[in-house]
């Protein structure tokens, strides 16, 4: 790449950056004004002669991808971008954090052309660059050809000490020095400063050797100096076999009369400060949002560039297509989301009657019979394929091409080769950065990415589920081993309240299947969604229910599974695993002659999504008695079992033994669902002769052995 030579202009172009976010700071009387000052020639250095990108088109497929994991800098962000030429105007940075703006607080996905992902909470933009550089190293396996390149970029980013304290990037740190992603570079904005004072106080570790010895290329340079910047780039985009970490040190809040403290960090300058930070940049202080003609018109070359990069880019493309047309045909559909015709039409299904399956081993027979047909869709566990039944068998494992151990283990774990073609991705323990590098795969495009853990491990990514669901980003997650009927592990192992916390989260699509074949239904939504989708599934067997008389399906989110005639009695409302329990309710409900009616709510989020007169079909009339059961915390069930209503569920810790004993300790057998339904009606006295039948039988009594995860 070529460096500037006229370095006035490049000073001024430098201090544009720097005033433009200081202004917009100060207008707002709120952000971030440390970062932008001391950051602008390091992000100067890679915007001007590095980031290949196209301000006019920014969804062009083989753009670098920039992420600014310290997403409260965000006005250097913003800077750049309407420096760049994007559909960002002036008047959109006078409007920084400014209801309905487009500069929110922090980078938002979809909300501001040019911003990759949103950014904020620390360490999660750190691992959503390495599921980026995932997706292009495992894109660039599968579609380029020799001769044929159209999948060629890099994945930038810059980090900041508190990025680099956080648990998240240092999983993801790991995996991405494992994986060798040598198209991920990282600037680190080493200022040394945190909000609450000087990094020192808490963070004093040799951040080059410990990268170093996670299996990264690192190199140390003058953050304030564009050419040493340019530097430590081309060293490391010439390091293709490790992902490279620029360790550039800066000053927080250059030019600032608080410049090196940690009082420039998260607050204005003032207007006193802002005046002195222009006197000592050389700038006019008697304007705001001024920026130089030179200086802007230098900035503004990225127009031009980056349309003569796509036109080539294009032109390559088009001769990749006449070559190799299915190819590119699969590549085009992959980034535009669709799935194949026909990617459905083998999935798995039983009859009723047929042996018991757990729905985890339902839901990985489904991927078995669509995994080969989208050939998109890419992920793993967090080492738990065998437990998850997530792993795709001939599919390969995304490894480095070069760390094969030995030439067996070329053939891949699950057969299909070793490489970065590989789909299945071993994330290793690293619950917290599968989710968020799942969620870089997803933003990047042209992936269909999941991750995989046991329910209860749902806390370590639960960030990342956020803000999934926040970025409207389509990722899917795999959680197993769904309540207490996991048994011998205990408490610590036997999700509660997870199940009620996932649904509290606002634009994310949980799915708890009753049986194995709303298991593949499950599948079906998740994979035909806009947005981020959970799968809660069982360890233990499930009985294939008969839908037989059912109004609907796992697609509205609830439906009757099984009715009576007229209006009835009372409606049992169940989810996942205990629908069954429902189902067996009913039945002794009906030797006493109580009319039941059977509700299966596997998505409450669909549920709601659906017209009110759906809903009440479904629920009954107003003042229906109605009964819920679900293995899990009762908070929110009440919306459904309304004023007349009874919940069935456990809102203290399980225990530890056999799960069938487990589930029938915690009262969630038949005879007790029964006797709940009795006592709302008033029949206490047959309540408790029923109950007194109880012989602990339950849902899924087909335990199977203990499994952990430590």
């Amino acid at each position: 790449m070529a460096v500037a030579v006229d370095k006035t202009l490049e000073t001024l172009a430098i201090n544009a950056i720097r005033v433009l976010s200081i202004d917009a700071v100060q207008q707002a009387n709120s952000g971030h004004p440390g970062m932008p000052l001391g950051a602008a020639p390091m992000a100067y250095a890679l915007w001007s002669d590095f980031l290949k990108h196209n301000p006019r088109d920014p969804h062009w497929p083989d753009r670098d991808r920039f992420v600014l994991s310290a997403g409260h800098g965000s006005m250097l962000l913003y800077s750049l971008l309407y420096l760049t030429g994007y559909d960002l105007s002036l008047d959109d940075l006078k409007r920084f954090r400014q209801l309905g703006s487009k500069t929110p607080g922090h980078p938002e996905r979809l909300h501001t052309a040019g911003v990759e992902v949103t950014t904020g909470p620390l360490g999660q933009g750190f691992a959503n660059g390495v599921g980026m550089a995932i997706a292009e190293a495992f894109l660039a396996a599968r579609y380029n050809r020799p001769g044929h390149t159209i999948v060629d970029h890099f994945t930038y980013g810059i980090v900041s000490d508190g990025d680099l304290m956080e648990g998240v990037a240092a999983e993801a740190a790991s995996l991405a020095g494992h994986l060798g992603l040598g198209k991920l570079i990282y600037l680190y904005d080493q200022n040394e400063i945190t909000l609450a004072g000087t990094a020192g106080i808490s963070f004093s570790e040799d951040v080059p050797t410990r990268f170093a010895g996670l299996g990264w290329h690192t190199v140390t340079v003058d953050g304030m100096d564009p050419d040493a910047v340019r530097r430590g780039i081309e060293e490391s985009r010439r390091e293709t076999s490790r992902p490279s970490l620029i360790c550039a040190r800066t000053v927080i809040g250059f030019g600032s009369p608080k410049a090196a403290t940690f009082g420039v960090h998260g607050s204005p300058l003032g207007a006193d400060g802002v005046r002195a930070t222009k006197e000592q940049l050389g700038w006019s202080v008697d304007a705001a949002f001024e920026v130089p003609g030179g200086a802007l018109a230098a900035f503004r070359q990225s127009v031009d560039r980056g349309d003569a990069a796509q036109r080539e880019w294009q032109t390559r493309f088009q001769a990749y297509a006449e070559a190799f047309p299915k190819e590119a045909a699969a590549f085009t559909a992959a980034l535009a989301g669709e799935l194949p015709a026909g990617w459905d039409v083998d999935l798995p299904h039983w009859e009723v009657g047929a042996k018991p399956v757990a729905s985890r081993k339902a839901s990985g027979e489904a991927i078995a019979a669509f995994a080969p047909k989208i050939t998109n869709f890419v992920g793993g566990s967090a080492d738990l394929n065998t437990s998850t039944n997530t792993g795709m068998k001939g599919a390969g494992d995304f490894q480095r091409p070069d760390g094969v151990p030995d030439a067996k283990a070329q053939q891949g774990l699950l057969g299909g080769g070793w490489g970065y073609a590989g789909r299945n991705i071993h994330f290793g323990i690293r619950e917290h950065a599968m989710g968020s590098a799942v969620n870089g795969m997803a933003a990047h495009g042209g992936l269909i990415p999941f991750g995989a853990t046991f329910l209860v491990f749902s806390d370590y990514l639960r960030p990342a589920l956020r803000l999934a669901a926040l970025s409207k980003l389509k990722s899917i997650f795999v959680f197993t081993h769904d309540s207490i009927a996991v048994g011998e592990d205990g408490p610590t192992h036997e999700p509660v309240e997870h199940v009620a916390s996932l649904r509290a989260i606002p634009g994310l699509t949980v799915l708890r299947p009753a049986d194995p074949n709303e298991t593949v239904d499950a599948w079906r939504v998740a994979l035909t969604a806009s947005g981020p989708s959970v799968l809660i599934l069982s360890r233990q067997d499930l009985s294939v229910l008969d839908r037989s008389g059912a109004t609907g399906g796992v697609a509205r989110g609830g439906y009757v599974l099984a009715d009576v005639p007229g209006d009835p009695d009372v409606v049992l409302l169940g989810a996942g695993s205990e629908v069954e329990l429902a189902v067996l309710a009913a039945g002794m409900l009906a030797e006493h002659g109580v009319a039941a009616r059977v509700v299966s709510l596997p998505s409450w989020e669909l549920f709601d999504a659906q017209d009110e007169v759906y809903r009440r079909s479904v629920l009954g009339p107003v003042g229906t008695p109605r009964v819920s059961v679900e293995a899990g915390a009762t908070f929110g069930w009440a919306r459904y079992t309304g004023d007349r209503g009874t919940t069935i569920g456990i809102d203290t810790y399980g225990a530890s033994g056999p799960g069938a004993e487990v589930l029938a300790h915690f009262g969630f057998t038949k005879e007790h669902v029964a006797a709940a339904a009795l006592r709302l009606l008033g029949r206490d006295d047959l309540a408790v002769k029923v109950e007194q039948r109880d012989g602990g039988e339950t849902a899924g009594e087909q335990a199977e052995g203990a499994e952990g995860h430590s």
